[in-house]
């Protein structure tokens, strides 16, 4: 699906997804669409644990299965895996957001951070559901 541009569905879709990972206990430490300028796109960014404990294979395999399990109960959302990154919470993306937003291990926000710099950082967009620090 391409992603060039997020409407309303996919900040809902992203919140479902999230609360659908926490009931399936993957921790999911930070959440966000990220928009990277180079690509034209967005990325739904989770970071968890997973991502330091496991290939990055099975991580995406927990992920996908959630996927299913959705799709299987009558929920669907407007992207897929292929628009989903994973990675730790202790990336440098997630080091840099935590500087400057915090949010409870539990809560789903829906914070814009548009065109902000932290400290030698640019981020042209986000959409921030969930950022813990490390």
């Amino acid at each position: 699906m391409d992603k060039t541009t997020l409407v309303e569905r996919d900040f809902k879709d992203g919140e479902i997804l999230i609360k659908e990972l926490d009931k399936a206990h993957i921790n999911v430490h930070s959440a966000l669409w990220l928009y990277n300028s180079e690509s034209d796109s967005w990325r739904l960014i989770i970071a968890s644990k997973i991502a330091d404990f496991s290939s990055p294979k099975k991580a995406y395999s927990h992920i996908s299965k959630v996927l299913k399990d959705m799709k299987n109960s009558g929920v669907s959302v407007g992207f897929s895996l292929e628009n989903i990154t994973v990675i730790s919470p202790n990336h440098p993306l997630i080091m840099i957001l935590s500087q400057a937003i915090h949010t409870g291990p539990n809560d789903i926000n829906g914070i814009r951070f548009s065109r902000n710099r932290i400290g030698n950082s640019y981020i042209e967009d986000a959409f921030i559901y969930r950022v813990q620090p490390a």
